[in-house]
């Protein structure tokens, strides 16, 4: 194998907007992200019904879709 090519690998540290931080293999030292497993809406469960609905009728009159029952 040749020698100095692959680049430094580090345990980085990640640090999303809502605070959460935890650790990772890296190439890099430091990441920063805006959305974590603790803050996302499909991971803690908090998606809102009433959005969700709200699309599905957009998607049904922009395709005329009728609806059932």
């Amino acid at each position: 194998m040749r020698q100095d090519i692959h680049p430094e690998y580090y345990q980085a540290k990640v640090t999303c907007n809502c605070g959460n931080t935890f650790t990772v293999g890296s190439t890099k030292e430091e990441i920063h992200v805006e959305i974590c497993s603790k803050c996302h809406q499909f991971y803690t469960g908090t998606q809102k019904a009433n959005a969700v609905r709200g699309r599905i009728e957009k998607f049904n009159r922009k395709y005329g879709v009728k609806a059932e029952g």
